[in-house]
């Protein structure tokens, strides 16, 4: 058959910005998984979403008119139950055939062969049965497609459902209101129907620079013909790429600030994007930068501007919906609608510092943190002390620590912050730098919510490390405490992100803190709140475990060698790395295998017979070791075990793992010529205490019984 492309369009009201990217994905996403999923699409379909303001559509290449026949085979019944004695068809045979439109296959057994239909008996696997071999002829387009967009519009990831009511009375459920259905297979009108709308060829331009209703000859003419007749740039990429071209050009050199999410949010509200640049009062750049650049882009949806230096300029840049040869009047009322927002920013800013910080905290006692938890002002006592804590365990300032813990939150309560709550702790740092307090102080207070995210920097001093992971734990040990840990892909109050936090500032910054000491700390500041449960820090400790193995993943680490370290649970967080370094290092030793597997199946042997005899505490009796083998063990492990104790202390665990590897001949001999569970009790518990002992020696890095195949 031959193939043609094919273009699916819904023409809307203006769709939700902040969600379109995803909707348009969605959209061409699901059109196309549908049709592949009927047999519609060829190797070589290739699909072009397309998303703007006012439609989702999808282009997909050599997609056929008709789904291809496809060989089938049915289970019938039993043949026991399908023929008589004599090996006739019985009557319920002929009714079941009756009833598939075969009954003339009855009539020609045992030879029922009725063009592509064939009626045979067949080992099932457990008795003989009867099967129908036959084709089944393939669907046309319209019914493939139709059925691809009843999936995928019922399945779109719509933020806010919309109810409104066709010309015809009925009500119609969908993100905004549809006027329009287009689908094209080649220059063929596909008869498909969604949302009420018939499909057609008739799209609609831009509102106001290109033409009402238009035309196209065919599907691969759908993006030229919407951007010649409709002023109308389709792609959702192309445009974005034209608007990061148009701004970089009309920054003249400066750099434009250009978050991800402000470019995808304004490309979604343009169908014909044009860059127009404006200024305001250099007066307004006394106030912080960050003030202004949030206003701008959240308020304004405008691209601010900054020097080499990263100064912020008094010029900025829009996207406008229109291109006008003529841009003062939309230039001036941008400006005038900028000014009053800089205005308000820059009171907030000049009020905001009329009040210390010190004078705020008390109002902290009137914001909720938790219902169950207290409020802001509560919360601020308990990682005041363990901020001071912290800080007394890494060597950092436990007064500047407890100064910064105690001012942290009080921005909350600032009218800076209540307008734009993302500069929460930044503005903290322009005030506390206003009320004289310490540089380290300042800057804690602004850095104890870092890493906001992945990849974000961390806290730079021990005093604001101490206060972001006081800050971190008081959060997590108060949320498990109360028993309202993350749950499946809910976690409102970003615990995944608090533990991979302390993760990163522990290892990254190499603070010697143990993990179980900062639990014990932070359920320790809960004493005296009603519902803490203390016995969840176990819970608690196991989370952070689990978030460090697929933080370990992501380094490039194997399950295995993670599972090596990890499973044992280290105290010393900030020397797992190194550990699984020295894993790597050692699972690269021809005799790691060996050594993994013997390592496995001691500690087999230990746990099945420790259960009456703890065996670490036992030691060697040389006397009971009458075998050569086992006593070249015992002086092998004596003999690498100066040298192992010298590793590990210094921290160079490859030296301590990599030594290992001359254990293997005496760990091969003792198991090729000893017997451990030999008949008389003293001689075989002093073998389990050797392998105890060499057991304990060969874990001291890591398990290593987890990379055993």
């Amino acid at each position: 058959m031959i193939t043609a492309t094919l273009t699916v369009e819904l023409l809307t009201e203006e769709l939700p910005p902040k969600a379109l990217k995803l909707l348009g994905e969605a959209f061409a996403e699901g059109v196309v998984d549908g049709l592949r999923d009927h047999g519609f699409l060829q190797a070589a379909s290739t699909k072009t979403p397309y998303a703007t303001p006012r439609r989702l559509a999808v282009k997909i290449t050599h997609v056929l008119p008709a789904s291809p026949d496809q060989r089938f085979t049915q289970k019938l019944m039993p043949a026991s139950v399908a023929l008589d004695p004599a090996g006739h068809p019985t009557a319920a045979m002929r009714k079941r055939l009756a009833a598939l439109g075969r009954e003339k296959l009855a009539d020609l057994w045992p030879n029922a062969v009725d063009g592509p239909d064939r009626l045979v008996s067949e080992w099932d696997g457990k008795a003989d049965a009867m099967f129908l071999h036959s084709v089944a002829k393939g669907s046309p387009l319209q019914s493939g497609l139709q059925a691809a967009l009843d999936h995928t519009l019922g399945k779109l990831p719509i933020p806010k459902v919309m109810t409104y009511q066709r010309a015809d009375g009925a009500n119609v459920k969908f993100v905004r209101p549809a006027h329009r259905l287009l689908a094209l297979h080649g220059a063929d009108v596909v008869p498909v129907t969604a949302l009420g709308l018939a499909a057609g060829r008739t799209t609609g331009g831009h509102r106001f620079l290109g033409r009402r209703e238009i035309d196209v000859a065919t599907a691969d003419a759908y993006e030229e013909t919407l951007a010649a007749e409709g002023k109308v740039v389709a792609s959702f990429a192309e445009r974005r790429a034209r608007i990061v071209a148009a701004l970089t050009q009309a920054a003249k050199g400066a750099t434009v600030i250009m978050p991800d999410a402000l470019l995808d949010e304004v490309n979604a509200l343009v169908e014909w994007p044009a860059v127009y640049e404006g200024t305001f009062d250099p007066a307004f750049l006394a106030v912080p930068q960050e003030c202004l650049i949030l206003t701008m882009q959240q308020n304004q949806k405008y691209f601010a501007l900054a020097d080499a230096r990263g100064k912020l300029l008094n010029r900025f840049l829009l996207v406008s919906n229109l291109v006008t040869a003529d841009s003062a009047a939309i230039v001036q009322g941008n400006e005038r609608v900028l000014r009053a927002r800089l205005a308000d920013a820059r009171f907030f800013f000049d009020q905001d510092r009329k009040t210390r910080l010190e004078a705020r905290v008390p109002k902290l006692a009137t914001v909720v943190h938790h219902h169950r938890l207290g409020t802001q002002r509560e919360r601020v006592d308990r990682v005041t002390a363990l901020a001071g804590d912290i800080a007394q365990m890494i060597g950092a300032s436990r007064a500047d620590a407890q100064r910064a813990a105690s001012l942290a939150k009080a921005d909350l309560v600032t009218d800076m912050v209540g307008e734009f709550p993302a500069l929460q702790g930044l503005m903290g740092r322009y005030y506390a730098e206003h009320d004289g307090e310490a540089p380290a102080v300042a800057a804690a207070i602004e850095q104890h919510y870092w890493p906001r995210f992945a990849g974000d920097a961390l806290p730079e001093g021990p005093v604001a490390q101490s206060l972001a992971l006081a800050d971190k734990m008081e959060t997590l040990a108060g949320m498990f405490g109360i028993g309202a840990p993350p749950t499946g892909d809910k976690d409102p109050f970003g615990l995944r992100r608090a533990a991979l936090g302390v993760l990163r500032i522990v290892i990254e910054r190499a603070l010697p803190l143990p993990l179980p000491e900062l639990t014990r700390l932070a359920f320790a500041s809960f004493a005296g709140v009603p519902g803490v449960q203390p016995e969840a820090r176990e819970a608690l400790e196991t989370f952070v475990y689990d978030r460090l193995r697929g933080h370990l993943r992501e380094q490039g680490f194997t399950a295995n060698q993670i599972a090596a370290v990890v499973d044992m649970r280290p105290a010393e967080i900030h020397r797992v790395p190194a550990r699984l370094e020295a894993v790597q290092a050692f699972e690269a030793l021809p005799e790691a295998a060996a050594l993994a597997a013997a390592n496995k199946r001691i500690g087999n042997i230990l746990t099945k017979n420790g259960g009456t005899t703890d065996f670490s505490a036992r030691e060697v009796d040389r006397s009971l070791l009458s075998e050569p083998a086992e006593r070249t063990l015992l002086a092998e492990i004596d003999g690498i075990g100066p040298a192992v104790e010298a590793a590990m202390a210094g921290g160079d665990y490859v030296a301590a793992l990599s030594g290992l590897a001359r254990l293997r001949p005496a760990v091969d001999a003792f198991f090729d010529k000893v017997l451990v569970m030999a008949d008389d009790s003293a001689v075989r518990n002093n073998r389990l205490c050797l392998l105890q002992r060499l057991h304990r020696q060969m874990n001291r890095v890591a398990d290593i019984s987890r990379l055993a195949a």
